[in-house]
């Protein structure tokens, strides 16, 4: 069956075609660093690694890029507000953005790249807008007159004369159309600004993910993700420069989450209802505030509660125990269990035959749920399924001796929940509840560290990957490159 997905530009579901056979690639709106993130943004992070995680297990490569906005009207103001120097802020809340995705369980993205370090790219983008009369000039701003692109409202589905009446946009007397959008916006005093042929200044939001994404994954790519909210006037404008530059569609397929609400209302910084993802993981655990964001469809709006967090960490406590028991009956062989034949040959009782059937079952139908628009509910109703045959299974055994083809079932059971949940992005073989002291923020840092080492080393940057692991040695952390990636260990001070 081949794996479908919802395209916001059609409104349908569509089979996944790749623009290079057997590798995805794909492009993800990142977070503007003026402040930590929300639950509500922590969505749009978990869903592309999910689709990310259950791409590469099907065998596909995948490129994925998030760009990280460092250039913005809200950064200016937090920095203004805090009294400190915008590249401060940029750096404060970068930092907290990589930390706190990595304990949401998300990998780091395979390209990160920042806003300001391709300016001189959108800048050349406008220009090719301009020979395209895709852009004009205005009071030292530039802008995109929306009524000569064709396409302009495709993805939200609405005519240009719709957009007009809805839009709320700030006046300009230098627009033609209230609807035009800022491709360039004219420097003020105390802003970052960049020399440009229309004077100093600063790119525009929109512009930034159009050159970003294209400059890491072309001029055709495969999925773009991010949140509904983002579907008008952010994506919109983002497929009028990217088409209107290069002449044709850019994006196969748009993936957007629905919202998260707090007493029926959208979780948004504005409305002042939002629960930051750090306290909330601080409070029921990250692995649980990541399984209440995949226990409904990805379109599907979240109601965010506490009592459905409770109900969440009481679900989550079951599916660690069992996976700790089972791994208990592995024994020290637990960390490198593989699923290889013993097991499946019929032999042992009922019971066993039983578990046999319900690990096929549960597979088959986690896989199911996954290729039909990457349902993370159900396949997550398939993990716990799974999980309580198992459990069902070894308090039958009671005190019998697991050995022989036992063992080997018991070994391919825990291998198997471990990879299903693996998918999605939990650790069944670490503890719930990480340690939010010194030595657990360590391990943070440490495995942060070696990610982006690994993207340096990835893009070429050998001499970056060299000095990560330098630094790291010189504070008593020893790298080792493995087949399985990279491993750490502390080492005993030198006397």
């Amino acid at each position: 069956m081949p794996i479908r997905i919802h395209n916001t530009l059609t409104g349908k579901k569509e089979p996944l075609e790749t623009v290079e056979p057997g590798r995805v690639k794909m492009y993800s709106c990142g977070p503007t660093v003026y402040d930590y993130f929300h639950v509500g943004n922590a969505r749009a992070f978990v869903v592309p690694d999910v689709i990310k995680r259950y791409l590469r297990d099907r065998g596909y490569q995948v490129l994925h890029v998030q760009n990280v906005t460092d250039v913005d009207d809200k950064i200016i103001q937090r920095a203004q507000e805090a009294g400190l120097d915008v590249d401060e802020v940029v750096d404060r809340y970068t930092r907290a953005y990589l930390e706190d995705l990595l304990r949401l369980g998300c990998e780091i993205p395979t390209v990160l790249p920042r806003a300001r370090d391709h300016v001189s790219q959108m800048i050349e983008l406008i220009r090719t807008l301009q020979s395209k009369e895709l852009a004009y000039e205005g009071g030292g701003d530039v802008f995109y007159p929306v009524e000569r692109f064709r396409g302009y409202g495709k993805l939200s589905h609405q005519s240009v004369a719709q957009l007009e009446a809805g839009a709320r946009v700030e006046a300009n007397p230098h627009k033609r159309n209230p609807a035009d959008f800022v491709l360039w916006k004219a420097a003020k005093p105390g802003e970052p600004r960049w020399d440009s042929p229309w004077g100093p200044g600063r790119p525009g939001w929109h512009l930034e993910c159009s050159v970003m994404s294209m400059a890491y994954l072309g001029e055709r790519f495969d999925i773009h993700t991010g949140g509904a909210d983002l579907i008008f006037p952010h994506h919109e404008n983002e497929i009028a420069q990217s088409e209107g530059a290069v002449g044709h569609p850019v994006v196969t397929t748009w993936v957007h989450n629905g919202y998260i609400n707090v007493d029926g209302e959208k979780m948004s910084k504005s409305l002042g209802n939002f629960w930051l993802f750090r306290d909330a993981a601080d409070r029921w655990g990250a692995p649980v505030v990541r399984a209440m964001l995949l226990a409904k469809h990805y379109r599907t709006p979240i109601d965010f509660t506490e009592e459905a967090l409770d109900a969440q960490a009481r679900g989550m406590e079951r599916l660690y125990r069992t996976a700790a028991e089972l791994r208990r009956l592995v024994g020290p062989e637990s960390s490198a269990v593989s699923e290889g034949a013993p097991g499946r040959d019929g032999s042992g009782g009922p019971a066993e035959r039983e578990l046999e059937r319900v690990l096929e079952e549960k597979e088959a139908a986690f896989h199911e749920a996954m290729e039909d628009d990457f349902n993370t509910a159900l396949a997550m109703g398939r993990l716990f399924e799974l999980a309580r045959e198992a459990n069902r299974y070894v308090s039958e055994l009671g005190a019998a001796e697991v050995r022989g083809a036992r063992l080997q079932l018991v070994r391919r059971t825990y291998s198997l929940l471990l990879r299903l949940a693996g998918v999605l992005g939990f650790r069944l073989d670490e503890p719930l509840r990480e340690e939010r002291g010194g030595a657990g923020r360590v391990e943070l840092l440490v495995e942060l560290l070696l990610e982006l080492r690994q993207q340096a080393r990835s893009e070429g940057r050998y001499a970056n990957a060299d000095q990560i692991r330098e630094r790291l040695n010189a504070m008593g952390i020893q790298v080792e490159d493995t087949r399985e990636g990279a491993r750490w260990s502390l080492v005993e001070e030198r006397k």
